[in-house]
C-alpha cells in the first residue's frame, strides 16, 4: 500500500520504535496502568501491517527495557505474562503474513519465567524460514547490556586465540550484538514528546533520525507512522560529512 506523499524508494530500511505513553494513557482515564499497556498492544499490531505495507523491511519495537524491572512488581508480573499471552494470540498471523521474528535482549536473565522464554524461542523458530518483513522484540533490552555482552565474547575469542585483536573492527563489533543481522537504525520514532533514546539500539542508531510525536503510545495511527516517515523523507542525511 503506498501514499501519494511519499516516495516509494525512499522509505526507511529500518525503523526503531520506542513505544513511550501506555502509562499515562491509563492514568489520564483513570486506568491501571496495565490497561494502557493492552491498549498499546493493539496500537503495536496495527502499527506494524501499516509498515509492512508501506514496504519498511525491519521494524524494531522496545517493549521491555532492562530499566523496566524497577517498576512495582504487579506491573512487571502483568508484563511477562501479558509478553507470553500476545505471542500465543499473535504469532500465527505473523507468521503467515511471512514476518521473521526476532528478540533482542539479555533472554537468559533468571527473572524471565521460563515460560515465557520458551514461547519466545519457539516464535523465532516458527518464524526462521520466513523471507518477509523483520521484526525484532526488544525484550529486556538495554544497550549498554548489549554493548558490554559484546566486548565480553569478543574478549573471549581473543583470549582463547580464536580472533586477532587487530581484526577488531566495526563489523566485527557487530557480529556480536544481539540481532548481527540488523542493519543500522534509519528511522527512530518515539512518542509521548519525550526526546531521549532510553538506552535503545545505542550502536545501530548510530545515524538515525528522530522523530517524536506528541500522542501517545496507544492512540498512534497509521496516520502517525506515515506522518514520520514524511519528516524523515524531508531530511537530508549526511552520515557525518559536510
Amino acid at each position: 500500500m503506498s501514499e501519494p506523499h511519499l516516495d516509494p524508494d525512499r522509505i526507511p530500511t529500518h525503523v526503531g520504535l520506542i513505544l513511550d505513553g501506555n502509562g499515562r494513557w491509563a492514568e489520564q482515564r483513570d486506568l491501571p496502568r496495565t490497561a494502557g499497556h493492552a491498549a498499546g498492544e493493539a496500537a503495536l499490531f496495527a502499527t506494524i501491517e501499516s509498515a509492512r505495507k508501506l514496504g519498511v523491511a525491519w521494524l524494531s519495537a522496545f517493549t521491555f527495557s532492562t530499566e523496566n524491572w524497577s517498576r512495582s512488581e504487579d506491573e512487571v508480573e502483568f508484563l511477562m505474562f501479558f509478553n507470553e499471552d500476545l505471542l500465543l494470540r499473535r504469532r500465527d498471523e505473523l507468521d503467515a503474513q511471512g514476518i521473521r521474528i526476532y528478540f533482542a535482549g539479555d533472554l537468559d536473565d533468571p527473572r524471565i519465567p521460563e515460560r515465557n522464554r520458551a514461547r519466545m524461542v519457539e516464535t523465532s523458530a516458527m518464524t526462521a524460514a520466513n523471507d518477509g518483513m523483520r521484526l525484532v522484540f526488544a525484550f529486556n533490552y538495554g544497550s549498554r547490556v548489549e554493548i558490554a555482552d559484546a566486548a565480553r565474547r569478543l574478549a573471549l575469542l581473543v583470549r582463547r586465540g580464536e580472533l586477532d585483536p587487530e581484526r577488531i573492527d566495526p563489523s566485527v563489533f557487530a557480529g556480536q550484538l544481539y540481532v548481527p543481522e540488523m542493519p543500522d537504525v534509519d528511522l527512530v520514532i518515539r512518542t509521548s514528546g519525550e526526546m531521549r533514546l532510553s538506552n535503545f539500539l545505542l550502536w545501530q542508531a548510530a545515524y538515525a533520525e528522530f522523530v517524536f510525536p506528541e500522542v501517545l503510545w496507544p492512540d498512534f495511527s497509521r496516520e502517525d507512522l506515515v506522518a514520520a516517515i514524511a519528516e524523515y523523507q524531508r531530511r537530508k542525511r549526511r552520515f557525518g560529512s559536510a
